[in-house]
């Protein structure tokens, strides 16, 4: 086996699965280093869980292979894969106290006695719940439960752990709490851990990849600032944080800059290193994030100006999100980052707005999306 095989823990290749005639996922292909943190990320129904399934041999796939450290595993079922998944209902057993839930898959392979004690004890001393060994689970809070399933399935020390949505049923700031110790489970374990969410915040806090999933196909697989700053297609754009989506039409090209026209504005755009020209005439989804909106005199300097008019504020603390109006033609949405005494638009305000040519992103769809402001 090569280098470069040694580094995937699990991959899938062209991997499809149906059921009913559906196919939930479809010829997805997919590969994890050693030691990542990967999630898989998109709207309910896109087939995420189920690509979790096929990873650790709940299901099968109908067409292609899944392969464990290089071998193909997909006709092997779950108990027979080095691997391990923790699901939304932690299913804990409320009989026993917190050191047999952690130690009974040690107790099945009927390891000796002295390892088992020294094994779960390092293990609670990992997810910090030393002094609970003989803690009865219903007396357990949220965040202690979740860091008892998450020993109990890194006992065994498993090859991947998959992770279906655990942290779901937890209000939002346990749930941050939780992010950031999981995180530091799977850095300080060494593991390679595989998270389904379709919350983006928690993606892109936690994860070194992401696989943002639509319709059972595989969109983008990439580092959450690649797939934040250069993502593969509007519906990825619109998932991953929040944009303004124009569609444009582009007039041509010089050196590295696109000239683009909406509503009967010229903005420069600039294009992608590597990327191929974009033809005259073709009409294109422009990306340009709530936060490189330019407002008031922030947007003096900026390489493409327009003037609108304030319809919304909302107050967020740290920032303020306008909605503003273009002329009755189309409306952007602006995030401004925001400390008291800093200037504050009202609605009603005409104020000049701008962005520079490298704070637009001209994706490679062809047809306006729902909701999106058309030509």
């Amino acid at each position: 086996m090569s280098d470069g095989q040694t580094t995937i823990a699990i991959e899938t290749r062209n991997a499809v699965k149906r059921y009913a005639g559906n196919i939930a996922v479809d010829q997805v292909s997919l590969q994890v280093k050693r030691g990542e943190f990967v999630s898989l990320l998109g709207p309910s129904g896109c087939g995420k869980t189920t690509l979790l399934r096929l990873l650790g041999g709940l299901e099968q796939p109908d067409e292609g292979t899944v392969l464990l450290s290089g071998k193909d595993v997909s006709g092997i079922p779950a108990y027979g894969r080095n691997s391990n998944m923790i699901f939304q209902q932690l299913a804990l057993f409320p009989h026993m106290d917190v050191y047999n839930n952690i130690a009974y898959g040690l107790k099945v392979r009927k390891v000796a006695k002295d390892e088992i004690r020294r094994r779960v004890h390092e293990i609670l001393e990992l997810v910090q719940l030393g002094d609970y060994s003989r803690r009865s689970v219903s007396q357990l809070s949220g965040g202690q439960a979740q860091r008892v399933a998450i020993a109990r399935a890194l006992i065994n020390k498993p090859e991947v752990l998959l992770l279906d949505e655990p942290l779901s049923a937890l209000d939002m700031q346990l749930r941050l709490d939780m992010q950031r110790e999981l995180k530091r489970i799977q850095r300080e374990f060494g593991g390679t851990f595989i998270f389904v969410t379709h919350d983006q915040s928690e993606a892109m806090n936690m994860s070194d990849r992401i696989g943002v999933m639509r319709g059972g196909k595989l969109l983008q697989y990439a580092t959450p600032d690649e797939i934040y700053e250069r993502p593969a297609d509007r519906f990825v754009a619109k998932f991953i944080g929040d944009t303004n989506l124009l569609q444009v039409k582009v007039l041509g090209t010089e050196q590295d800059l696109v000239s683009v026209e909406c509503f009967g504005s010229t903005f420069k755009i600039r294009q992608e290193k590597g990327s191929s020209p974009i033809p005259s005439g073709s009409l294109r989804p422009l990306s340009i994030r709530y936060e490189y909106i330019r407002l008031g005199e922030a947007a003096s300097h900026s390489a493409n100006r327009l003037e609108g008019r304030v319809i919304e504020s909302v107050y967020g603390g740290a920032s303020i999100r306008y909605t503003l109006d273009i002329g009755g033609r189309f409306q952007l949405q602006a995030s401004s980052l925001y400390q008291r005494g800093d200037i504050r638009y009202s609605v009603g305000d005409t104020l000049q707005i701008g962005f520079n040519p490298e704070d637009g992103l001209l994706l490679n769809d062809d047809s306006p999306g729902n909701g999106e402001a058309a030509l």
